[in-house]
């Protein structure tokens, strides 16, 4: 009993230090951008005079309401398809298993080792050969590829594990593949759908790459995108940078809030499964 308890209270010793590690960057950035515009603040200190219209002046300076109407755009042009497509294919690969699935899974597989930065020059001149340079579409299309591979393998990940005995009982009911499908796997795939939708929506909403290489009107971009030109325009004004990183980040942070209870069912399933 006092080993269980001394582990126990190492646990939480622990819990508690990388807690307070992870939330030191973001202290430091409320308190950095509370302090007065044009200054280079030192340490954790509070400033005597907070100024909170740091964030209003970041907000305005960089249109935050055109960038996050972007950003919206994108999330639901890259999200809905991406994670419909990754369904389909990893009911597929993961439970129909037709011919030739471990060729094509060994596709996928090779494809979550493809760096973004690896193909951002090819992918620049294909894009401009398609003629959606400097478009929102140079930032969905691009992403609903590369997110595939980690997408159909979540997915395929899900429905290897879904017992055939229901399947099974299903076609002897007379059911079809799509009936299959919509009426028995999806209702229990919410947990995988629903994380696998969070964390293509953080990516997306944090991608910083290709939108500053393949878009150049910052209102076109993603938020994060954007905090590069509001960078080369403040970069000496760090309390108003930090301002604006905020401002950036606040969405992600309320999305997961709200959903990490599927996010942290999701992996608790396919702990348990495993």
């Amino acid at each position: 009993m006092i080993v269980r308890a001394r582990e126990k209270w190492m646990g939480r010793v622990i819990l508690v230090v990388l807690m307070i590690v992870t939330l030191v960057p973001f202290v430091s950035l409320f308190v950095t951008a509370l302090h007065e515009p044009g200054t280079y603040p030192k340490g954790l200190e509070l400033p005597e005079t907070p100024h909170w219209g740091n964030f209003a002046l970041a907000f305005t300076s960089a249109d935050v309401g055109a960038l996050l109407w972007s950003s919206v755009l994108i999330e639901l042009g890259v999200v809905p398809i991406s994670v419909l497509i990754a369904t389909l294919a990893g009911f597929a690969l993961g439970h129909l298993k037709p011919k030739a699935s471990g060729a094509v899974l060994i596709v996928f597989l090779l494809g979550l080792t493809l760096p973004f930065e690896g193909i951002i020059t090819p992918l620049y001149f294909q894009v401009r050969e398609l003629g959606i340079l400097n478009t929102r579409w140079a930032i969905i299309l691009p992403l609903i590829g590369l997110f595939m591979p980690f997408a159909v393998m979540w997915m395929r990940a899900h429905f290897v594990t879904m017992p055939q005995d229901l399947s099974e009982a299903a076609r002897m009911d007379g059911a079809t593949t799509w009936q299959l499908f919509w009426r028995i796997h999806m209702p229990l795939s919410v947990p995988a759908l629903s994380s696998l939708s969070i964390l293509l929506f953080l990516w997306t909403w944090n991608q910083f790459l290709l939108a500053i290489v393949l878009v150049n009107d910052p209102t076109k971009r993603t938020m994060a995108g954007a905090l590069g030109a509001f960078q080369g325009q403040y970069g000496t004004d760090i309390p108003l940078l930090c301002a604006g990183s905020l401002l950036i980040l606040t969405p992600t942070l309320i999305v997961f809030l709200i959903f990490q209870r599927q996010f942290v069912s999701a992996l608790m399933q396919g702990s348990l499964k495993g």
